[in-house]
């Protein structure tokens, strides 16, 4: 099994762009999440790995060149203390909302502060994300008003960008690479940003993911319940 421990180059870069991406992550309770991923892994680890996954994907953003924050949008007190220890920023859930009303209050949050900020969702089961990827497909997002990203089965989105000036407009979950489409946002077309495609949500995903190299802390858990 790989690591990407030997490829966590931020692409740092000169100019205007560098660290001016705010990412907004958002993480159901641990409890809750993955709820998928039981059927492979069990209940007890499907938490562990979750959080893992959200432990990797945050540390990867952080250390891409492009990024100047992360903002986690969660309600689980133990994934908030890990993914602060990392450098995020904790916002809470808004209460009764779903998915893309904690992804449309992270935004919010974060203009409160920078009302010009780039800003983008990127999910947090990307546990094989590596930084300099990210800041390609960044790059890319920069020149539209919204961009997204296709998750790797070309069905739903692992990330969805507004440039300043424009609403994030986020519509997650299921098929939502086709109503990000619908609603006027730009689909991104890269080769080589598997990692930044590769979301987790069944046992068939997570050994696409540990193919590819997943991050130390997913890695460490999967030895530990492997061995």
């Amino acid at each position: 099994m790989k690591t990407y421990a030997d490829d966590r180059s931020g692409g740092h870069f000169g100019g205007a762009e560098e660290r001016s991406w705010s990412l907004v992550v958002p993480l159901k309770p641990l409890a809750r999440a993955k709820s998928r991923l039981a059927a492979a892994v069990g209940g007890p680890l499907r938490g562990r790995l979750a959080l893992a996954f959200a432990e990797d994907t945050v540390a990867a953003a952080l250390a891409c060149g492009r990024v100047r924050d992360v903002v986690v949008v969660t309600d689980d007190p133990d994934a908030a203390v890990s993914l602060a220890a990392l450098g995020a920023r904790i916002v809470p859930d808004p209460p009764g909302g779903g998915l893309n009303d904690a992804l449309a209050h992270g935004a919010r949050t974060v203009r409160a502060g920078r009302p010009g900020a780039r800003v983008a969702a990127l999910n947090a089961d990307l546990p094989a994300l590596r930084p300099a990827e990210l800041a390609r497909v960044l790059a890319v997002a920069g020149q539209f008003p919204r961009a997204f990203l296709a998750d790797a089965a070309e069905i739903g989105t692992t990330f969805l960008s507004a440039s300043p000036g424009t609403e994030l407009e986020p519509a997650f979950g299921g098929a939502s690479r086709r109503r990000h489409l619908s609603s006027g946002a730009v689909e991104i077309r890269l080769a080589g940003v598997d990692s930044v495609r590769r979301d987790v949500d069944t046992g068939r995903d997570l050994a696409a993911a540990l193919a590819l190299g997943v991050g130390p802390r997913t890695a460490a858990r999967w030895v530990r319940a492997a061995g």
